[in-house]
């Protein structure tokens, strides 16, 4: 058995804050590095590939769209097989411009969300209809052929509609399905130059000049399109109701016919939409390439206006005979950034990098410029670009013309690497992955756990002085380990600054230590194994994370590298027997701060919810929070202790399950499901209310299929998303990362909850309606008293009294013993209460609540008598009150 002591660098007796000299080995920041590219696909050559696409779900394929009219696809990566999928190159218009410098030809593909069994995938081309010579772009739906997901069904075109367009450029042609499900697509602006066709700032003439958005299923809640030669008299799509022009009647401020608008409009005032894609959280990025001065990146939201031909970038053009006066209603959306044409051509759009390889990069957007061959990463905040830095310059592959061929961005589906597409000029485009140089930045992390300066010895983990250790209400689960946290604020000038309610902020350089071990027979102590030691280090960006592996054996732990490891470990019944093996994890340093985000306050369960316990520091036990306060941890005093929450953990049977189940929630899923994010609709954070938290009975983004799924359903498992997502494995299993093991203790208590304790659950809106016949009756709101008995409607709801009969009421009593106060609580199961005292009745704002044990707040699960006690004050008259509150 291999033991943990905990120590202190103090005297016995409270914690005594000292300064960490011995971690200034661990960096403020991760090294960086430079960057450069391989081929992709070696030994493979493509004509003029412009988009670089996989189907949803897949790891194994890769699909090449070539401008001549050929799709790709390419099987097996790891060794990688080239076939012909599909050839449209008989579709195309006879003469189109489509070699490495002409912008015809196939432009753009999307698979279906339901590809894997419907085999649906859209192509977007500049083809023929009635005569070879004559040019449309065209939006077509294909198949592929049954029984070979290789062969594209050139037989099974549906077209969506088909534009006759007068010029050769601008065509647009990206498309994406959006996080809705619905498909988007680009226009450009017919071509020319400087809009010569009048498209730029029209929404009721034809397809061009804007990004799109419809409804490929037609979904029996949105609309027809409105008529169109470009249709065809066809209606081979809809109109999501909520596009921001169903039922224009102006634009720009002139008026407008509703039945001519062209729905389909996402965002208008694009000249070339050039590459656009979506970020995990729905954030919508395009580039939009400019005329003679500005290239421009645009995040696009629906309605936005994005210019052109009024502006170019930031650039308001004043200057041709093509522009018109700005019209009188135009409100211009501006770009995230915009940059001169001087030395550059064409932008090029790309992808939020969310790969594991290179944690530098993780939540940059990467695009490009296709004539320069310039690559650059981007970071914002909201709309502030907060940084831009060019990582590196394709080259010219020794051709004489002055151009890179940079054409497009797309991911590796089998570990999503970032890959661009260089049509090379000719038959001789290739495949290109962005891989590190041999260039590096910054002073490297130790390569051992003992060089870290963490631990005095090894063998027993002490750790170094100012390094503390502390404990939390309820852990993150990892698959079974046994685990031990410390951390340390090196300077003792710095400080915390405490929040009651909200995450802490930290000091530059603060540092927390997490170890993981593993008992490999279940039940027998002696037979731990340490497994890995983490580090998490806070710095002006955020931070970021690291972890060691321990060797076999334990004599020190290695650097795990950037992308993280997986390793199988083979656990043993006390019969001796294999019980299972499983697959350990080790994070990678993208995978660190994925968790341990800015919105999440970066070090999870650091909180006050999490630390409001008991610890022992060497003989002296006392609660954590009290023992950072008097040890000076934090810049403001801990007030109110014994008022503050304190997470419960799921074996705790005195707690009610919605309140463990919320615990559970907050210590595995919030970090993610808060209010700021865009991951979810509902909200995992204690300190939410559930009245406002949307899980019980609450929306979903997918609802896997099915509209009777919510994120939790009172009585139903199979219909409680939030429970099926822990309970079973697979690529939806909850929480994503870092856990091959179902959490059965969870999976249990959310079974408990779900079908048993909200089985008569009842929201306030349904109360409303069963008292009051509506949830909008006047008598039925929270502050109403409709039967004068004091008590208002909420706090009737809470206490699960009548308010319409003022002899229902819930209420508090005080006796008087041993010069005490004593105020009996009828608590109700899974209420809270708080009593608050004042000395003037008269004065509303002098309430305060008693700062005492029997004070806390607790949520039990069976109705109780609750007493709280204070000592009497002589000549002095005490009033009392209490106040409920629900989870």
């Amino acid at each position: 058995m291999i033991a943990v002591v905990v120590q202190v660098a103090q005297a016995a007796g409270p914690l005594k804050r000292t300064a960490n000299t011995s971690l200034t080995n661990m960096p403020s920041a991760l090294p960086t590095f430079g960057f450069t590219y391989t081929n992709a696909l070696a030994g493979m050559i493509f004509t003029s590939p412009v988009a670089i696409t996989s189907p949803p779900g897949e790891t194994n394929r890769l699909f090449i769209v070539e401008k001549n009219g050929a799709i790709v696809v390419i099987t097996n990566l790891a060794s990688p097989n080239r076939t012909l999928f599909i050839s449209l190159t008989n579709k195309l218009t006879a003469g189109a411009n489509v070699n490495w410098l002409g912008e015809e030809g196939v432009l753009g593909m999307a698979f279906h969300p339901g590809y894997a069994t419907n085999r649906y995938f859209y192509v977007f081309y500049t083809g023929s209809t009635n005569s070879s010579t004559d040019r449309h772009d065209i939006l077509a739906r294909y198949q592929t052929t049954a029984g070979n997901p290789n062969q594209g069904d050139a037989a099974s075109a549906q077209i969506l509609f088909a534009q006759f367009d007068q010029a050769e450029n601008h065509n647009g042609g990206d498309l994406h399905f959006g996080p809705d499900g619905y498909l988007y697509f680009g226009l450009g602006d017919e071509g020319g130059g400087d809009g010569q066709f009048g498209n730029d700032q029209e929404i009721t003439n034809n397809f061009f000049s804007a990004l799109c958005r419809i409804d490929v299923d037609k979904r029996s809640t949105n609309l027809p399109p409105n008529p169109h030669p470009a249709l065809r008299g066809q209606t081979n799509y809809f109109i999501p109701a909520n596009n921001p022009y169903v039922g224009a009647t102006n634009f720009n401020g002139f008026t407008v016919n509703s039945k001519t608008v062209r729905t389909e409009f996402w965002a208008v005032g694009f000249r070339n939409p050039w590459r656009f894609s979506f970020d995990t959280d729905g954030t919508l990025y395009c580039a939009d390439v400019g005329q003679d001065n500005r290239e421009e990146l645009d995040i696009v939201t629906a309605g936005g206006n994005y210019g052109w031909n009024f502006w170019e970038g930031f650039l308001q053009r004043t200057n041709n005979a093509q522009i018109a006066a700005v019209a009188p209603g135009f409100t211009h959306t501006p770009p995230l950034l915009d940059y001169s044409q001087a030395g550059f051509r064409a932008i090029v759009g790309g992808f939020v990098y969310r790969g594991d390889k290179y944690p530098q990069l993780y939540g940059s957007y990467i695009y490009g410029d296709h004539v320069s061959g310039n690559i650059w990463e981007m970071k914002r905040s909201g709309t502030n670009v907060t940084e831009n830095s060019l990582i590196m310059v394709d080259d010219k592959n020794g051709q004489s013309y002055n151009f890179s061929g940079l054409s497009a961005f797309g991911i590796d589906p089998s570990n999503n690497d970032l890959l661009y597409a260089d049509v090379q000029a000719g038959n001789n485009g290739s495949i290109k992955r962005l891989i590190y140089n041999n260039t590096t930045n910054g002073a490297p992390v130790p390569t051992l756990l003992s060089a870290t300066g963490a631990f005095t010895n090894l063998a027993t983990l002490g750790f170094s002085p100012g390094i503390v250790a502390y404990d939390i209400n309820t852990p993150f689960w990892s698959d079974n380990a046994i685990k031990t946290r410390f951390f340390s604020v090196p300077n003792t000038n710095l400080t915390i600054t405490f929040n009651p309610t909200g995450s802490w902020t930290f000091p530059t350089g603060t540092v927390w230590i997490k170890h993981f071990e593993l008992e490999i027979t279940n039940g027998v102590p002696s037979s731990r194994r340490r497994i890995e030691t983490r580090f998490m280090i806070s710095n002006t960006n955020g931070g970021y994370g690291v972890t060691y592996r321990w060797t076999t054996p334990p004599t020190n732990a290695v650097l795990v590298a950037e992308a993280g490891l997986d390793e199988s470990i083979t656990n043993y019944t006390s019969g001796g027997s294999i019980s299972n093996v499983q697959v350990w994890h080790y994070p990678s340093r993208v995978e660190c701060i994925q968790c341990h985000s800015p919105s999440s306050g970066f070090a999870l369960s650091f909180n006050t919810w999490q630390l409001n316990r008991d610890f022992t520091y060497n003989s002296t036990t006392t609660n954590q929070l009290k023992a950072l306060s008097l040890s000076g941890y934090f810049s403001n005093s801990v007030t109110n202790q014994h008022l503050l929450r304190a997470l419960a953990h799921a074996t705790n049977s005195a707690v009610s399950l919605e309140y463990r189940v919320r615990s559970y929630l907050d210590a595995n899923c919030s970090y993610c499901h808060q209010s700021e994010s865009a991951r979810a609709l509902w909200d995992g954070r204690i300190t939410t209310p559930g009245c406002a938290n949307n899980i019980i009975n609450g929306p979903l983004m997918n609802n896997l299929g099915n509209t009777n799924n919510r994120v939790v359903v009172p009585g139903s498992l199979a219909n409680s998303v939030l429970f099926q997502r822990v309970a079973n494995m697979g690529s939806s299993h909850m929480p994503p990362l870092a856990t091959a093991l179902v959490n059965t203790e969870a999976v249990n208590l959310l079974a408990a909850w779900i079908t048993n304790e909200l089985t008569s659950y009842v929201s306030y809106e349904s109360w409303q309606s069963n008292y009051f016949g509506s949830t909008n009756a006047p008598n039925g709101m929270k502050l109403a008293d409709p039967d004068n008995d004091g008590a208002k409607n909420y706090l009737e709801y809470l206490t699960k009294t009548s308010p319409t009969n003022a002899a229902s009421a819930w209420a508090i009593n005080i006796n008087a013993s041993n010069s005490n106060a004593i105020i009996l609580i009828p608590q109700i199961a899974n209420r809270a209460f708080e009593v608050q005292t004042t000395t003037n009745l008269f004065d509303s704002n002098s309430w305060s609540a008693l700062d005492i044990l029997d004070n806390a707040p607790s949520y039990p699960i069976s109705n109780r008598a609750a007493t709280v006690s204070e000592p009497l004050q002589p000549g002095s008259p005490r009033y009392y009150r209490a106040r409920v509150f629900e989870p």
